[in-house]
């Protein structure tokens, strides 16, 4: 783990936090498990401490499904008409699996623009007055 392993050009944090790769290196991953983070990433050592994605990508992600599954279901209704079990059949399935398949790369994602954007939590400015 040395800083050697960090490229001269960071890597681009949008393709590098979808795939769930280190936002400074690129090539380490930065999941242990399915969301959890590890503490720092095997290739380059970047301490991923400061990454904190809060309820950024849940929002997103429901907030895609949600459009997505509500259009569907109203065109599903309007086509086929069929029984109020159908939907309920239907879309609880279609919510899990586009939950599971969004949440870690929305994760990624805000925690490589947050390493991109050098982003932190706010501070207040004592000198400014």
């Amino acid at each position: 783990m040395s800083i050697s392993n960090v490229p001269p050009v960071p890597p681009e944090p949008v393709t590098t936090g979808l795939r769930g790769r280190c936002p400074r290196c690129g090539k380490g991953g930065i999941f242990n498990g399915f969301l959890k983070l590890k503490k720092a990433c095997p290739v380059c050592g970047l301490d991923l401490g400061f990454a904190d994605s809060a309820d950024g990508p849940a929002f997103f992600a429901m907030t895609f499904i949600g459009f997505l599954i509500a259009g569907a279901a109203v065109l599903v209704e309007l086509a086929y008409s069929p029984p109020f079990w159908v939907h309920i059949l239907l879309w609880p399935p279609a919510i899990i699996f586009f939950a599971l398949i969004l949440l870690r790369p929305l994760k990624g994602l805000a925690i490589a623009l947050q390493f991109a954007n050098k982003a932190k939590e706010g501070e207040i400015d004592r000198s400014a007055r």
